[in-house]
């Protein structure tokens, strides 16, 4: 049977989403709590890979496992049972019966992404948001996002090396907000390439410092080329914050 794990991370600590050799991530950390409390190895298949410091408040997760969970409250007691096994950056929110060929990653219909700016340093929001010391244009940066709608073919702002079948993706909002302390910027999309978000940010607070004009946007993402846009901003100040999924891959109490 197949179960959904619904989860939020602080990845300050963690060096991305996706199991790797020699650093700890989420994954890793999940899959080991899992284990232990099942008492057999089980893998977990993430909706997506995150950066070393990227952050989510929501993520999902799949794995499959013989015996029905669902029985008895199992599936409320295993969750509570990971939360007391993982340290406190990571929290479990709820573990779900889902159909048996539903996958975390493949049936994901759009994700959402959040980046978040200080206006100014503020030792409260180090580690959750990307100081700047200089003034930007809210609205240069809303025309210069829109501009995004238009395309979709971001090979210009994905990571070099990076082995995908395709560029394109599907982004379908693309907006900066100010609140009294921070500017924050929205994107949705069916799918993001490696570092995309990062380097869309980079890019888009060039025309913001006035450095760029809006026009420029077309010009980057019709050359098809890292170098030509802006740099990433750094991952801590970035999070994960919604993926949809269709309704059929739910089962049972999947949806509450």
């Amino acid at each position: 049977m197949r179960y959904f794990i619904e989860l939020s991370y602080f990845g300050k600590d963690y060096h991305g989403w996706q199991r790797q050799p020699n650093a700890v991530t989420v994954q890793e950390t999940i899959e080991k709590a899992l284990s232990t409390i099942l008492r057999k190895p089980v893998l977990i298949m993430g909706a997506g890979r995150t950066d070393a410091g990227v952050h989510a408040t929501q993520m999902y997760a799949h794995f499959d496992w013989n015996d029905d969970l669902s029985l008895d409250n199992k599936l409320k007691n295993l969750t509570y049972k990971l939360n007391r096994f993982l340290p406190p950056d990571i929290a479990i929110h709820r573990i779900f019966n889902v159909s048996d060929e539903a996958h975390t990653r493949f049936d994901a219909t759009s994700r959402s992404y959040l980046y978040r700016i200080a206006k100014r340093k503020n030792p409260f929001s180090t580690e959750q948001a990307h100081a700047i010391a200089y003034d930007i244009d809210l609205n240069l940066m809303n025309e210069a996002a829109a501009v995004l709608l238009d395309y979709s073919d971001f090979e210009c702002f994905s990571k070099s090396k990076t082995e995908v079948n395709t560029y394109l993706c599907d982004i379908t909002r693309a907006q900066w907000l100010e609140t009294e302390d921070e500017y924050h910027f929205h994107i949705t999309a069916n799918r993001f390439l490696r570092n995309m978000v990062r380097a869309i940010v980079g890019t888009l607070l060039e025309v913001g410092q006035g450095k760029k004009p809006v026009s420029w946007i077309h010009e980057v993402v019709k050359g098809k080329s890292r170098s030509q846009a802006g740099s990433s901003v750094p991952g801590h100040g970035l999070y994960l914050t919604e993926i949809i999924y269709p309704e059929t891959i739910y089962i049972n109490n999947g949806r509450d």
